[in-house]
């Protein structure tokens, strides 16, 4: 009877201890503010791959988004204002991912709308797993350092200039 009373706790202290080991190893890590960004992997329009690791040294804005989100297409145009004015800035960079979307209807619509940025794919949503966005639009802002700076659910004016001059200390830091 005593050796039962002894086995049952330690069996169930290895269980436990199993189990813990196992959700974290087969977790990815979610970005959190303040911390190390992921380093996902993305793919643009002409094929070519990109690492998020590669663009060490630049603030990285990053922005998940779809055609099929009102709010998205609402906040596209600012977007687009921010891309102009930074993107001659060797220390900025841009990047769109676009989430669950009929690709050829996206591209349609930014020829129609005379959109320029960047847009890059992530067809086993891998990308949005690790920055654990809860849906769209959401963007993360990364500065040189590879942290993950800010972190915005929902759509916003990207064009104001607070917002534009936040962008340029961060590149000045």
């Amino acid at each position: 009877m005593k050796n039962k009373a002894f086995i049952i706790p330690i069996i169930f202290f290895f269980v436990v201890v199993i189990f813990y080991f196992t959700k974290h190893q087969s977790s990815p890590r979610i970005a959190k503010v303040g911390s190390l960004a992921p380093d996902i992997e993305l793919t643009d329009t002409q094929d070519n791959k990109l690492k998020l690791s590669e663009l060490k040294g630049n603030v990285v804005f990053i922005n998940f988004w779809a055609s099929w989100c009102q709010p998205c297409i609402d906040e596209i145009p600012t977007i687009e204002v921010l891309y102009r004015y930074l993107s001659g800035n060797t220390n900025f960079k841009m990047i769109t991912i676009l989430f669950q979307d009929d690709e050829n209807r996206v591209f349609r619509y930014m020829k129609q709308q005379g959109y320029t940025f960047p847009i890059y794919r992530n067809p086993d949503g891998s990308a949005a797993k690790r920055f654990g966005i809860t849906g769209v639009p959401e963007t993360f802002i990364i500065d040189k350092k590879g942290i993950l700076r800010d972190k915005v659910v929902g759509p916003l004016e990207w064009d104001t200039q607070p917002v534009i001059q936040s962008f340029l200390n961060l590149i000045n830091e």
